[in-house]
């Protein structure tokens, strides 16, 4: 399929399936609770226990508390589960999937003199930070319509660029507009060929545009979103052991993203005094990049019973690529008086790619406690801070990007997240369980709620090696857009989400 790259400032576009914004910040700063079957099933609270190749995400200090060299393998089910309601109508949806979320290693040298640098360490990973696998459906009867979403990107724009001129297509019209006037322009042209939208006048330099939708009430909507892929990171670890007291860490972290995000939406129910009857716009999203993040920490054994830990994890730089493709057919009568019911599909074929540009999420800092029984069990608590209002999208002569980075600082907010984590052991035998609680970043809590989860695990020992198996549950609130200008009707939407772990871990 032709492809062709924008590379004018003014082709970024108010729409929230068209180029990243302060939602899909929020998206890429949410990591989810992955990694082994032990950090899972504990709820991700070892920032000051260390002695998992997990826990080195939320403390790099954490690889010199390991006695000998281990490696863990991590895979399980992921399930999630969407209960939505649009309007009046409520709407279920469920998705499944297999995932291998984690691998790694810890090589440990022990120091055999008598220096207080007792040992260092040095761990590789890989770990699957969050997973795009969802679906949910939005339909039932709006009081807007599509229509709208047309109307808005078309004002401004003059009537004769949006006439296919001899010897080209629709396609070419929509690359010249997108080189031109930028991508509101094209969503004027597909609104405009496909009969969605009019002139005010047939003057052609005329720049104003009224909706071809005539309608009661009520308009039935249906879209269907699926999305895919996923955030992951290479992590290279390097930590050490002072004394039989304290322990320092660093890591640096490789990010990779892959995310597509397939929208279907379908629009019926006008009057039958509407020359538009039908409307059917689809929308494909590529998104790939890659990103780098490092971090820094240390962990103190006060006394047989008590550790303190403190980490601080950088900002992570993105750097991004969107590719899109855009589908579109309606159903019209040619004037007031006809009664065919003709079909127009005049959609390009053809594929955007935007400019490269650049994410940056906040730092985290934590703090951490943990209670540790000797080997009866242990009790360990972190907290996390994280000011999501510092979010940028780059680069900063952007002029949407201006306008989003100044929402972000106004609708987002400084967010905690805290986790609990406990672990009781009988010989061989470890049972485990675990809370978290993550703030949204939304200041209004509106678009993203409040997430509540947990966790539960057993681990049985086998000499040199261990089996884990760990169980995760979260639940959060979503209201989202069906776009963000025009159509801007809400759905509610309860996300739970599952996973079930696996691990195995083996000392030399």
């Amino acid at each position: 399929m032709k492809k062709y790259i924008l590379t004018i400032a003014v082709l970024w576009a108010a729409g929230s399936i068209y180029a990243q914004n302060r939602h899909d910040v929020a998206l890429y700063g949410d990591d989810d609770l992955n990694g082994t079957a032990r950090f899972q099933s504990m709820s991700g609270a070892f920032g000051a226990l260390g002695g998992d190749l997990s826990a080195l995400n939320i403390n790099p200090a954490g690889s010199a508390v390991f006695n000998t060299s281990a490696f863990t393998v991590s895979a399980g089910y992921y399930g999630l589960n969407n209960k939505g309601r649009y309007f009046n109508e409520q709407n279920k949806t469920d998705v499944s999937d297999l995932q291998f979320n984690q691998a790694g290693g810890v090589f440990v040298f022990n120091n055999m003199s008598n220096s207080p640098w007792k040992k260092f360490s040095l761990a590789v990973g890989y770990e699957l930070n969050n997973s795009f696998e969802n679906e949910y459906l939005i339909s039932g009867n709006g009081n807007s319509s599509i229509a709208d979403y047309f109307v808005n990107n078309a004002q401004g724009v003059p009537l004769n660029e949006l006439e296919v001129f001899s010897g080209e297509n629709v396609t070419d019209r929509y690359i010249d507009l997108g080189y031109s006037y930028g991508y509101p322009a094209q969503q004027a042209l597909l609104g405009y060929q496909n009969y969605i939208i009019n002139p005010v006048s047939e003057n052609e330099d005329q720049t104003q545009y009224v909706s071809n939708a005539a309608f009661g009430n009520s308009l039935y909507h249906n879209q269907h979103v699926y999305t895919s892929g996923f955030n992951s990171k290479f992590m290279v670890n390097f930590a050490t052991q002072f004394t039989d007291q304290f322990y320092f860490g660093a890591g640096l972290n490789f990010h990779s993203v892959e995310r597509e995000k397939i929208t279907r939406f379908d629009e019926e129910g006008y009057s039958d005094a509407s020359n538009l009857q039908y409307v059917q716009f689809d929308n494909e999203l590529f998104t790939y990049g890659n990103g780098f993040s490092f971090n820094l920490g240390g962990i103190a054994k006060v006394n047989d019973l008590i550790r303190l830990g403190a980490s601080y994890q950088s900002p992570t730089w993105y750097s991004m690529t969107d590719e899109l493709f855009q589908r579109i057919n309606t159903d019209y009568y040619q004037d007031a008086s006809s009664t065919e019911l003709l079909y127009s599909e005049n959609t390009p074929h053809t594929t955007l790619v935007f400019p490269d540009y650049k994410i940056q999420i906040p730092g985290i800092w934590t703090g951490s406690m943990a209670f540790v029984f000797g080997s009866n069990g242990l009790i360990s608590v972190d907290y996390q801070y994280q000011d999501m209002a510092k979010a940028k999208l780059k680069p900063n002569n952007d002029a949407y990007f201006g306008e989003e980075n100044e929402l972000i600082a106004d609708e987002f907010k400084a967010t905690s997240t805290v986790r609990l984590g406990g672990e009781y052991r009988l010989d061989k035998l470890s049972l485990r369980a675990g809370y978290r609680f993550e703030e949204s970043p939304y200041a209004d809590g509106f678009t993203m709620g409040d997430l509540n989860g947990y966790s539960a695990g057993i681990g049985y020992t086998f000499g040199t090696s261990r089996l884990d198996l760990g169980f995760s549950q979260s639940q959060r609130d979503y209201n989202i857009p069906l776009y963000d200008t025009g159509l801007t009707s809400t759905s509610y939407f309860d996300e739970k989400r599952t996973r079930v772990v696996l691990s195995y871990t083996f000392t030399m």
